[in-house]
């Protein structure tokens, strides 16, 4: 039986399906860099979330991201090929491999900086309109989400 409460978490479901067809749609289009180099979303994203680390490795890149490991590895494996990270052995583990920018990786994160940093001003600028707690709900709404999910990716 349809409640009013079912009738909203219906709604809910559509306005996230929504979302997550226009971020694919994003992730596919390509970041000009600079001349000759262009992105994907996942590269550069990537790249970002090395720099403001510093470091990482590739379990570390597959947490962040929620993929699994070897996905991490074949886009990590990616940007070594294109010059943007360098893959050293980790100084504690001769089993993991610890993950840098380049110099060109460097460039690459500052331009995706300049490039999204409008974007991610208004985003966070509309946000911080809203009341704490209606941001608290929503962080709520979006880890029982993810709860959902994760249990779903376990299944399979």
């Amino acid at each position: 039986m349809d409640t009013p409460a079912h009738d909203s978490i219906d709604a809910l479901i559509r306005h996230l399906l929504r979302l997550l067809n226009k971020l694919d749609r994003i992730e596919k289009q390509p970041i000009q860099v600079e001349d000759g180099l262009d992105l994907s979303t996942k590269e550069i994203h990537t790249v970002e979330a090395i720099g403001e680390r510093g470091t990482m490795n590739v379990t570390e890149v597959g947490t962040h991201f929620g993929i699994t490991k070897g996905a991490a590895s074949q886009r990590i494996s990616r940007l070594v090929e294109r010059g943007l990270v360098t893959k050293r052995a980790a100084a504690h583990s001769n089993k993991e491999f610890e993950l840098s920018l380049t110099d060109l990786g460097w460039r690459a994160f500052r331009a995706h900086e300049h490039y999204h940093g409008r974007a991610k001003a208004e985003l966070i600028e509309r946000l911080a309109a809203l009341p704490r707690e209606q941001l608290n709900d929503v962080t709520v709404v979006l880890d029982i989400m993810e709860g959902v999910m994760n249990e779903r990716l376990r299944e399979q």
